[in-house]
């Protein structure tokens, strides 16, 4: 008996226009005492796999998006329960999921095929010592079932009428049900490495209403990613749709428009049908999952109670580690809403959104990762993106910039729009600076050899547009040698420092394309560098780790050459510029004091708003903070009119948004209000506010710092660490400071209270400062 599964289809190909489930069933007979079986089973597609009726993956969404030319993950279930003595029915269910549905802003189908398939692999181990195996092979059945057309971000249709009994364990399969076919086209499988995506929370309504077009509207008080789980009841052949957003019209009605990348057209909505077959049943869809807070009910007679409806959260299920509270309510809030848009972003790839495009934007990822450490242990799940990008770098060594990257040979390759846009310096630079952070977190070098080459042949890419002849020399404030001159990256595409305050999409890409793009671009080389430089060194690379920091001395120079000008300007005089330039060190020491001076005098003149976009703002509060403008790094917290973080939190925010200001000059909402890039000021929270910071790589050694300029009155923390959780409380009372703070075994730690440090060994340590010795 042959080992070997095969992917198995549908005899018949339904064409792009009727994509529908595949439903496939097998069958094995047990004739003695079973010890153990287990089952192996994978498909191009998402699926659920049942044995006897039970199934066996619940709501998850498996396999994970990875580039399935290249690999297929496959998971693994323990069967021994489910076994009977007898006939026995395997059956699986298979959705388009990223494999077939629609992908990215462009809402691409079928990219990497066309023909859904199943893989599985049962073992069967009896108690007298043998063993068979059943695989996927010529003598399954498929065919259709109830689920109809199935996408990820469209939604899913069912017809109820169609029985789902009889193929699941049935004692004849249903006519409906076909000889397979088996597809010849071998698929590398891997084993599941990440926690799969699934069921982490349900939420109750918090409202139910109609519409004045006299729609039920749903309201679960929580923007997140997921579906409904909704109790239907209905004449036989009623079709009932579900309609998600994240937000409302002024009108009243669900608004589905806002998402819409160009101001014409219709967008497309996140929608699920249900043909009722007259029963009260309880339906939840199996193959998609939207990103939303409201959901319009429409075509049920009866109106719907809490009880009939519920919001069932999908994200992958990380172990969360991080917590922050404060005397500042608005802050908590701050937070929470961050761990949200982790939540509905952390799906089967670190993703922007999880309504409009859902792709792994690599410079969205790469600003958040040290935040998304906060939160949760991400080690494992961020290191299985890193191989995904590996795996889809191009050969001359840019970096897709979404991964996986959307891409096939069934549907003709790298398209060459994305080619382009591939060459983003801060997009690409996720090679170098994603690894690089979970190092720092995690204190694995493991991370670093296997990002290695990735990030070696990105950089050689980037110093390669250098070298590129450029048409004009934007943004420049000085002259550069022509000896350094290759070393300014000042040639093709770039997203640069993308959606500061007031930017659309469109301006944000014409600022970087005319003037911007250069001094983000070259300081990104830079600081790459130098942290590869640092990389080799820990890899024991001595020649490379001198060749890299010899390239960041080069740029450092052509750099400042060119953008540093000599009254001190730096760029184009913008708030990023001055950020950008502090945090990378492409500042002497003794010029960092006027610079961050500069700084605080423009975000001063902003009203006290911040004036950054995605690849700055996680590094503002922190350059003031430590360059001796707390005072303006917390007004800018505090703020609390746009643009600002507690400006969406005082307007209903339970996520973070895209844009700073959320809606447009006449109140409609305006792209998404789900992204974590603005989110990376949790990060600051824990660390600064509270004051929990790894000082070693892997939380060796911690810092202590409390954020007592904040003008909180307590704040605490906990991050989990390698060693165990790490946590921090400081309260001021009448006799000074009051602080509590756990050391993991492990670990040691460094209390800094004004002028006074404080050496902490692991465990509890609680210590009372005095007034006097917490100025600074």
């Amino acid at each position: 008996m042959s080992t070997e599964a095969h992917w198995i289809t549908n005899s018949h190909h339904p064409g792009k226009k009727n994509f529908t489930a595949l439903y496939l069933r097998g069958a094995v007979r047990v004739d003695r005492e079973v010890a153990s079986a287990s089952a192996e089973v994978s498909a191009l597609g998402w699926y659920r796999f049942f044995v006897n009726g039970a199934d066996l993956t619940g709501p998850a969404l498996v396999p994970r998006w990875t580039p399935f030319d290249e690999y297929v993950e496959y998971q693994e279930y323990d069967v021994t329960e489910h076994l009977r003595s007898g006939e026995n029915v395997l059956a699986i269910a298979v959705g388009d999921g990223r494999f077939r549905g629609r992908n990215g802003a462009l809402n691409h189908q079928a990219v990497y095929g066309d023909r859904l398939a199943g893989w599985a692999r049962v073992t069967i181990r009896y108690t007298d010592g043998t063993e068979d195996t059943v695989i996927t092979d010529g003598s399954w059945l498929a065919g259709t079932g109830r689920i109809g057309a199935t996408d990820p971000k469209h939604g899913e249709n069912a017809d109820l009428r169609i029985p789902d009994a009889d193929w699941l364990a049935g004692e004849e399969a249903p006519a409906r049900l076909k000889p397979c076919e088996v597809l010849r086209a071998p698929r590398t499988l891997i084993p599941e490495e990440v926690a799969r995506v699934e069921q982490i929370a349900r939420i109750s309504p918090v409202s139910i209403a109609r519409t004045p077009a006299g729609k039920q509207l749903v309201d679960f008080g929580q923007n997140a990613a997921g579906v409904v789980r909704i109790r239907l009841r209905g004449p036989v052949g009623r079709a009932v749709r579900l309609t998600h957003s994240e937000v409302v019209g002024r009108d009243g009605e669900i608004d589905t428009q806002y998402l819409a990348l160009l101001p014409v057209g219709k967008q497309w909505t996140q929608t699920d049908t249900v043909v009722l077959d007259g029963t009260d049943t309880w339906w939840q869809p199996w193959f998609t999952i939207h990103g939303f807070r409201y959901v319009e009910v429409d075509g049920l007679d009866e109106a719907l109670t809490p009880d009939d409806i519920e919001f069932v959260v999908l994200s992958t299920a990380l172990e969360e580690t991080g917590s922050f509270s404060c005397s500042d309510p608005r802050l908590e809030k701050l937070f929470e809403n961050v761990r949200w848009g982790l939540r509905s972003n952390f799906t089967d790839t670190p993703t922007d959104c999880p309504t409009r495009e859902r792709s792994g934007w690599t410079g969205d990822l790469q600003v958040f990762t040290s935040t998304a450490a906060v939160y949760a242990d991400v080690s494992a799940y961020l290191g299985r993106y890193l191989r995904n990008l590996a795996a889809e770098q191009l050969e001359d060594g840019r970096v897709p910039m979404i991964i996986p990257a959307e891409a096939s040979a069934f549907s003709g390759g790298f398209p060459s729009a994305f080619r382009f846009f591939s060459s983003s310096a801060g997009w690409g630079d996720a090679s170098v600076l994603v690894p690089w952070d979970l190092y720092r977190y995690y204190g694995e070098p493991a991370v670093l050899e296997q990002g290695y080459q990735a990030a070696a042949r990105w950089i050689e890419f980037l110093l390669g547009r250098g070298e590129k002849t450029r048409r004009k020399k934007r943004g420049r404030r000085g002259a550069v040698p022509s000896s350094l001159e290759r070393f300014i990256v000042d040639h093709g595409w770039d997203f640069g420092e993308w959606l500061r305050p007031g930017e659309d999409f469109l301006g944000s890409a014409m600022d970087s394309l005319r003037r911007s793009a250069p001094v983000v671009a070259t300081a990104y080389l830079e600081h790459s560098a130098r942290l590869l430089s640092q990389i080799a060194t820990i890899l024991d690379r001595p020649d490379d780790s001198a060749r890299y920091r010899e390239l960041a001395d080069n740029v450092r120079l052509a750099w400042r050459a060119a953008f540093f000008g000599p009254d001190g300007r730096i760029g184009l005089d913008r708030q990023d510029d001055y950020v950008r330039a502090i945090a990378f060190d492409l500042l002497d020491e003794a010029e960092k004091p006027a610079a961050a001076a500069r700084l605080a005098e423009v975000v001063k003149d902003a009203g006290y708003h911040l004036g950054t976009g995605f690849l700055s703002t996680g590094a503002l509060l922190d350059v003031l903070v430590d360059h001796e403008h707390a005072d303006t790094a917390y007004r800018v917290l505090f703020q609390d009119t746009s643009p600002s973080w507690l400006y969406q939190v005082d307007h209903g925010a339970t996520t973070v948004w895209e844009t700073w200001e959320g809606h447009d000059k006449k109140g409609n909402a305006k792209a998404s209000h789900n992204h974590y890039s603005f989110g990376t000021v949790a990060r600051f929270l824990v660390e600064r506010v509270a004051g929990i910071r790894p000082a070693e790589p892997g939380y060796r050694h911690i810092l202590l710092e409390p954020g007592l300029t904040s003008g909180l009155t307590h704040a605490s923390a906990t991050v989990g660490t390698p060693h165990g959780p790490a946590s921090i409380s400081w309260a001021s009372t009448d006799a000074g400071l009051e602080i509590t703070a756990n050391v993991p075994d492990g670990a040691t730690a460094t209390l800094i209270v004004g002028d006074h440090h404080h050496d902490l060994a692991d465990g509890k340590s609680t210590i009372t400062v005095p007034t006097s010795e917490r100025t600074r």
